[in-house]
């Protein structure tokens, strides 16, 4: 495995890579901090893959919208995970949804009822590709800004940089 460091708003972003695929995006400090990575890690600035994913946060933290499908993404985690990190992917940039919107998507696509909205927490807070898997865009029921493993403010930070005028009593932009 292969890493890279990258200085940001946010602070030392560190990504990883099987060399082929980014595996990894990690806000230092973050709970769960290389979560899900195995193995040794080597630091590698010249990857193709980890210097595409600079670019693509530099585009992103100018403001602008870049595209996911242009990065080669591999999350590891259970298969439920990877049904709720692609319903991730599908928030559009600059809107929200909630846990509970996001338990039903998941429920429906799985073939149940309902989907309890810790298990659903419990998969968007092991995002290993946070920010480019966009987690920060899950907020709770009433519009509360809760759950990022990052913490509270660097999600805000995220929405605001996305241009999100986003009230936390107000529901009414969310998608």
């Amino acid at each position: 495995m292969y890493t890279k460091t990258v200085s940001s708003p946010l602070g030392d972003i560190i990504l990883t890579s099987d060399e082929k695929y980014l595996t990894g995006l990690f806000i230092k400090g973050q709970k769960y901090f290389l979560d899900g990575i195995k193995g040794e890690l080597h630091e590698n600035n010249d990857l193709e893959i980890l210097k595409q994913t600079e670019d693509w946060l530099t585009s992103y933290f100018a403001g602008k919208n870049p595209d996911v499908t242009k990065l080669k993404l591999k999350p590891q985690g259970t298969e439920f995970r990877k049904i709720v990190w692609q319903e991730l992917l599908k928030i559009p940039y600059g809107k929200t949804t909630t846990y509970k919107q996001l338990g039903n998507i998941v429920a429906k696509k799985l073939g149940k009822k309902s989907m309890s909205a810790q298990a659903i927490g419990n998969a968007v807070g092991h995002n290993p590709i946070s920010i480019i898997i966009p987690c920060h865009r899950v907020i709770g029921v009433a519009g509360a800004l809760i759950g990022y493993a990052a913490g509270i403010e660097k999600k805000r930070f995220l929405l605001e940089l996305e241009k999100e005028n986003y009230n936390e009593k107000d529901t009414n932009n969310i998608c």
